[in-house]
């Protein structure tokens, strides 16, 4: 569906609500949620101007304008996403985050208001749905990868961390590796989480969500977890040094520690760490690996053959014989698809490299606090592949597109001679 149909789509059907209804603005939310998940949309932005709520989808990694909704309005519609997802209605001026009840969504939906200068910005994420990304075969890591990272889960102890930006798709990995931990132990592992917050609930595992204003941060709590005798924690995301200490401390201690952290790739992850005074014997003796993905859009198959790796039309026939209704001229495309929406791009694919910490160059390294480019050398000296190197791989498969790899790499693909 074109995204200007996808628009027009939500317009429609918002004008067949009754405005004059009790439930028009429950019925709003519901609608916006709806239609977004149908949609492909993993996020939902409702930004406040001096005019207006603007609402936008961010589909495959990209936002996109959808609608607008009168000023007056705003405020109701932040009120009704806070009251479905426990949130304080009262509280304006300070961030809330908030998973919408079952009551409301049969699926996974978490909320986050922030106050700006126009109002409650509200962000809705939604997850996919229960049958999606449930395992690691279903993520479409690389091969070599996701054997690799298979072992090290059979594994009694360690830390495993998943690094990569915001969006980049670490958080889905982590829990699918607990659930296929969970599925090849058959309940003979005891497997603990420590989150902030609980993103998905995973049947199997004994999940909770930090309270630091109680005192309950990440530190203080996996202290605290470890005397509940778990054979496998996965921390949410390390944060700080008193929580990288303990994660280390675990493993050392018997326990595999999965966990995710933010790091451009994974050398910088080593060096972060360094930077973060964990001793570099510590990182030595207790990282069995480090992962890091991002996520390309992938070319639409539906007019992948009317466009080259530019987004410019291939031939003039090609045009001339698509000005049928299904098919008109798009700015940005030129090409208008039924399935991307002119974007060119449907659905995304997994790029990542993971470093092995073990081998004797690069364990040799951490021990005396190289640098990330230098531990990166003699990674990739080891037999590492980057996400460069499988970022060209991609491009030459016709898989995406050069420029959708400098977006997504930015300076490092130039750097590298990818785009």
């Amino acid at each position: 569906m074109q995204l200007a149909t996808l628009a027009a789509g939500f317009v429609e059907a918002l004008g067949r609500l009754s405005a004059i209804s009790d439930g028009y603005v429950p019925s709003i939310v519901t609608l916006l949620i709806d239609q977004a998940r149908t949609a492909r949309a993993s996020d939902i932005h409702l930004v406040p101007t001096e005019s207006a709520l603007i609402v936008q989808w961010r589909i495959d990694g990209v936002l996109h304008p959808i609608a607008g909704f009168d000023r007056d309005l705003a405020p109701r519609i932040v009120a009704r996403l806070k009251v479905i997802s426990g949130l304080l209605t009262y509280r304006t001026d300070v961030p809330q985050e908030g998973r919408v009840s079952r009551e409301f969504s049969r699926t996974e939906v978490r909320i986050t208001t922030f106050p700006t200068l126009h109002g409650e910005k509200a962000a809705i994420r939604l997850f996919a749905e229960n049958d999606q990304l449930q395992t690691l075969k279903q993520l479409g890591l690389p091969e070599e990868v996701e054997f690799e990272l298979r072992r090290h889960l059979a594994a009694t102890a360690g830390v495993i961390m998943l690094t990569g930006p915001s969006g980049s798709g670490k958080t889905t990995t982590a829990y699918a590796c607990l659930r296929d931990i969970i599925a090849d132990s058959v309940g003979t592992r005891c497997i603990m989480s420590l989150e902030d917050p609980v993103e998905v609930a995973v049947d199997g595992a004994t999940q909770s969500q930090v309270r630091p204003a109680a005192g309950f941060d990440l530190a203080t709590g996996l202290r605290s977890l470890m005397r509940q005798d778990p054979d496998v924690i996965f921390v949410g995301e390390i944060r700080d040094p008193a929580t990288a200490e303990a994660a280390f401390q675990a493993a050392l201690t018997g326990h595999l520690v999965l966990t995710t952290f933010h790091a451009g790739n994974s050398a910088e992850a080593i060096t972060r760490l360094l930077e973060m005074q964990i001793e570099p014997y510590l990182i030595r003796s207790g990282l069995r690996t480090v992962i890091c993905q991002r996520l390309l859009r992938k070319i639409c198959a539906n007019c992948r053959d009317l466009v080259d790796h530019t987004g410019a039309i291939l031939s003039q026939s090609a045009e001339s014989e698509r000005t049928s209704d299904k098919f008109v001229s798009s700015p940005a495309h030129r090409i208008a698809c039924a399935i991307c929406g002119s974007t060119g791009y449907h659905g995304r694919l997994v790029l990542a490299e993971m470093l092995n910490p073990n081998s004797p160059e690069v364990a040799k390294a951490i021990l005396n606090k190289l640098d990330a480019p230098e531990v990166a050398r003699l990674a990739i000296a080891s037999g590492m592949q980057t996400m460069e190197q499988r970022a060209a791989t991609a491009v030459a498969n016709g898989e995406t597109t050069y420029e959708e790899v400098l977006r997504v790499l930015g300076s490092n693909a130039q750097a590298s001679g990818v785009a």
